[in-house]
């Protein structure tokens, strides 16, 4: 599994909808789906990009004008799944600084966590998709503070250039609490 793709819909029963659709074009494993905050529904798959694809044209043409939100990322970094899945443990000898990246939306944010990781030497620990945020997304990684910074600089234009950026911020020596309270 390497590819992952996301529906965000405008309604709960269109997500239904557009998720059995899903399901039912192509062998993908079915990853999120979801109600998020202001009454959407969020889906994911994950599969070989083919299989996708399919699946995710399959649960846009169910949405009927649900859709606000398509993405298909292929050759995603291996360390977008774990966090995605809030399955990373960081060790305490690898707190190191803090980056930090909000969306307006929670597909956009899988983007930047992938573009962070494969930007530079960093650990992803958390890709937080839409709930209790409005429909928003954060990524959390650390590193040290030049790798944290290449990753910020190279992963925060891309929700930049669709208009998506919320906020980008490196903290290069934050309170240890930071890593055990997070959302």
């Amino acid at each position: 599994m390497d590819t992952l793709g996301m529906l965000e819909l405008t309604s709960i029963g269109m997500g239904y909808r557009a998720q059995d659709a899903m399901l039912k074009a192509a062998a993908v494993q079915l990853l999120l789906a979801r109600t998020i905050c202001s009454g959407k529904y969020l889906i994911a798959v994950g599969g070989d990009m083919a299989s996708v694809e399919s699946s995710v044209e399959a649960g846009a043409a169910a949405a009927e004008g649900a859709l606000i939100e398509r993405r298909v990322i292929s050759r995603l970094h291996p360390s977008v799944f774990p966090a995605i899945s809030n399955t990373v443990d960081l060790s305490s000898d690898q707190f190191g600084a803090l980056g930090v990246i909000e969306t307006f939306t929670a597909a956009t944010i899988v983007d930047v966590a992938d573009a962070a990781a494969k930007a530079a030497n960093v650990k992803l620990y958390r890709v937080h998709l839409a709930m209790a945020l409005g429909g928003k997304g954060f990524v959390l990684f650390t590193g040290d503070v030049s790798s944290v910074e290449a990753a910020v600089a190279a992963a925060a234009p891309v929700a930049g250039a669709e208009g998506m950026l919320v906020s980008s911020v490196v903290i290069p020596s934050p309170s240890r609490e930071l890593f055990r309270e997070y959302i």
